[in-house]
Parts: C-alpha cells; structure tokens; sequence
C-alpha cells in the first residue's frame, strides 16, 4: 500500500503537502533555480542563509532560516555552496548527523584537490551521509526546462538509502539518475563538467594536423611551383581553389578512418581466434571517436558542396570561359562536344551528390533522437552497409574526377604526386581489405568468433 502510494505521489508534483521538505545551504544562482524546480515539483523548500531577509530573488514559496534552524526542518540538505566555504558547517555537525547532505559543487580545474569535494564533505562531518549529485546540471538548464542535453544526473555515496532518496528527487523533477556507484567516484563526477568536448580531442587535432598538411601540399605545388616555373601568379587560390581541394580530401580521409579501426579489430580477432580478449588501448580509443570523425569528415564534404557551388561565380573561372570562346571566335572553329569528358563530368557529378547523401543519411542517423528511435539492426545497417556504400561513392567520385592524373606526367610537381592521389590511399585500402574480409573462407570463422566461438579457450577471460 505504502509503496503504491508513493508512485503515485512520484508521478504527480502538484501534490507539495505528501512531498519531504528538503533543506537548501547557499541562495546562490544554482541554489535559487534548484529551490524554485524543486517547489514546481511539489517540494517544501527551506533555504538556510545567514541572512534571514527574504530577498525577490528567493522563489516565493520558499522559507528562508538560519542554517541550524533549516537543517532541522529536513533530512536531506543540498550544500550549493563552494569547498572554501565547507567549514561553516563544523560547528553544526551535531544538527547535521544522521542528514543526508547532496554534495553539488564543482571546481574550476580537473583533479584540483587530492580528494573530491564529496569525500572531503564528508571527513568534515563523519555522522552525515553524504551524495555526490547535480553538479552536472546547469542553472541555465533548470530555469529553462532541462534540455535533453543535461537531463543525465550522476550520483555516488557510500550510503544506499541515502542514495536512493536523493535519486528519487532527481526523478520527480524530470531528470534522468544514473548511480555510479560510492563516494569514490565522486572525483570523476566533478572532472566531467570541466571536460572540453573529451571525445572530440583526437578527432579534432586529427583533422587539423591533415588540413594543415593538405593545405601546405597544395600551396606548394598550385601557387609556388607555378610561380617559380611557369611565372603565373595564382596566390588567389588560397581562398577558393586550395580550400575547395582540401576539403573533400579530408572528408574521404576521414571518413575511411571511420571504418578502418573495424578492420583492423576484425583482423585482430581472426588472429586472436577470440572475442574475449581486449584490444589495443589505442584502437579502443579509435573505436570510441568514429561518430566525431564522421561528423567532421561530414561538415568538410558539406563544405565542399557550397564551395563548388560558388565557383561559377568566381572572376577567374569567368576569365577562362570567356577567354575560351573569344579563342574560339577569333579561330573561327568551333569545338565538338567530347562525349568522353561528358561521361566523365556527369558520371563523377552523379556520383558525388549520391555519395554526399548517403554521407547526411549517416550524419542524420548518428544524432541521438534520431538513433533512439530505430532498433540496433536497422542502426548498424545504416552505419555499416550504407555507411561502406557511401565510402564506395565518393572514392568512386574521385577516382572518376582525379584518375587521369595518375599517368599524366604533369601532374607530378617536383615528383610529388598529386593531392587526389593521396586522398585515394586509405579508403581504397580500407575499401580492398573489407573485399577479403567478406569473402565466406573468411568471414564464416569471424561470425564464429563474434558469436562466442574461441579457436584457443585458454585466452577467455
């Protein structure tokens, strides 16, 4: 009976009498927009302070007391305030024994003490029972509706009644708990909000090592050597015609790398004759950031497609065509239509928009309200079937565009070869090495080993 009611009590947050008074330390920016969520909810709320005056930006349904005074009226009590404050809380430790006290705060680097906030908390007051909770959530994100974005709380404590209390407040505001476990955690907990975008971090300088790679590559061969050899001074190339041939390198380039950790572990596996043992550490972390490579390699062929868009528009591409029929009239001679080079540029054209398709499809999918809503295997198709056939299209696209450079002796400034050559090396590797792997003398042992089948079972762990 007690229990059904108590759902029923979780489900409706305008019911503020049948709901625990919590206590608030700190009428902070954090603290004011938890009490005011917290009231919406149907919590009785007492804000302890040193000043009892009711200030207009204290919710208005909220009791404001002395910190002894609060303390007493709850059992839970949220600390929003920072660690240098913590030790106004000795003196009340009597008051405070036996609390449940939810440790909120966070600090402005990572690893900034020898323990976290939490632990500390709790050495300062030994008879509370102390959580870590919350300090993932913005007070932006509190006044505002809690985006999907912040919806997650983490919560450790050593006490699990404790713990339980604390994430059921969590859930009746409309957020997500999700226990981590003891107060041990409580370090990782406060290091995650300090943490700049931490699965982009490779992917990121990845991609802006290549660019700046690429970028230099084309600036000697496209502006330099042809100054130097040829006595033309094309340095306006770097706006539109460097950046242009960059750009869908990168995007093929990474988005082989995306598919080429899954062959090396398939080959490790194969190898190993088993599942059940650990890959490397570095292609682990390969593994983890193949969204964020994709997402890039995705925003440089977006990139693309509005360059190329724009090039109709440039002053040097007008220069050319007009230079080229002004040639043609002056010479009285009409050029025919090469149906070959028509081919060429339509086949290669058809090519690109489909492969740039099938690129957002994957883009699309890989977004998390999207991906909730489809199961793992109509997921995995996306992202590995279409995912490879969108690899094929766009080598396809440069192979068809930049083919003709390969045995084309101009192409080779100072023996190097040209940049689409380059950009052809990974996926075509990626794209043959995947061939053998689903040849059946290949792939029929690797289902097995993917499926739990060991060819050594002394390596399971």
């Amino acid at each position: 009976m007690n229990k059904n009611s108590s759902n029923v009590m979780a489900l409706a947050p305008n019911t503020p009498n049948k709901r625990e008074t919590v206590c608030i330390f700190g009428t902070g920016d954090f603290g004011r927009a938890l009490g005011h969520k917290m009231i919406q909810s149907g919590y009785p709320v007492v804000y302890g302070s040193r000043s009892t005056q009711i200030s207009n930006l204290i919710p208005k349904d909220a009791e404001v007391l002395g910190h002894a005074e609060a303390a007493q009226k709850a059992a839970i009590i949220i600390i929003a305030i920072q660690r240098q404050h913590y030790n106004f809380l000795t003196p009340l430790a009597e008051v405070l024994r036996g609390k449940v006290l939810v440790d909120i705060s966070n600090n402005l680097k990572l690893n900034q003490y020898p323990e976290s906030n939490a632990e500390y908390l709790a050495q300062l007051l030994p008879g509370s029972r102390v959580v870590k909770a919350f300090n993932t959530v913005s007070a932006w994100a509190l006044q505002s509706g809690t985006l999907d974005a912040s919806r997650q709380v983490f919560v450790c404590g050593d006490d699990v009644e404790a713990k339980q209390m604390v994430m059921n407040i969590v859930r009746a505001l409309g957020l997500t708990p999700l226990d981590k476990g003891t107060l041990l955690a409580a370090q990782e907990i406060e290091n995650y909000p300090l943490q700049l975008f931490p699965m982009w971090k490779f992917p990121f300088f990845l991609s802006l090592g290549l660019t700046a790679f690429f970028f230099f590559y084309c600036l000697a061969l496209d502006v330099i050597y042809t100054y130097i050899y040829e006595n033309n001074n094309f340095s306006f190339f770097i706006a539109i015609t460097i950046p242009n041939r960059v750009f869908p390198v990168m995007a093929l380039i990474l988005l082989a790398l995306v598919y080429l950790p899954g062959i090396f572990a398939a080959i490790i596996q194969l190898y190993r004759g088993t599942k059940y043992r650990r890959f490397p550490d570095w292609l682990d972390k390969w593994m983890l950031c193949r969204k964020q490579l994709g997402l890039i390699a995705l925003a440089f062929a977006s990139l693309h497609v509005v360059f190329t868009l724009v090039t109709p528009m440039r002053a040097f591409v007008s220069w050319r065509t007009s230079k080229g029929i002004i040639s043609q009239v002056l010479n009285n001679k009409t050029e025919p239509l090469n149906n070959t080079n028509a081919w060429i540029s339509d086949s290669y054209l058809a090519l690109g928009i489909l492969g740039y398709f099938l690129f957002v499809l994957l883009g699309i999918t890989s977004l998390p309200s999207v991906s909730n809503n489809v199961n793992w295997r109509e997921f995995r198709f996306v992202q590995s079937k279409l995912g490879y056939l969108a690899l094929i299209l766009c080598t396809a696209h440069t192979l068809v565009y930049g083919g003709k450079w390969f045995l084309s002796p101009t192409a080779y400034k100072w023996y190097l070869p040209n940049i689409y050559m380059l950009s052809l090396v990974v996926p075509c590797a990626v794209l043959v090495v995947k061939f053998v792997l689903i040849f059946p003398c290949i792939d029929k042992p690797l289902t097995q080993i993917r499926q739990g089948w060991e060819r050594n079972p002394k390596y399971s762990e």
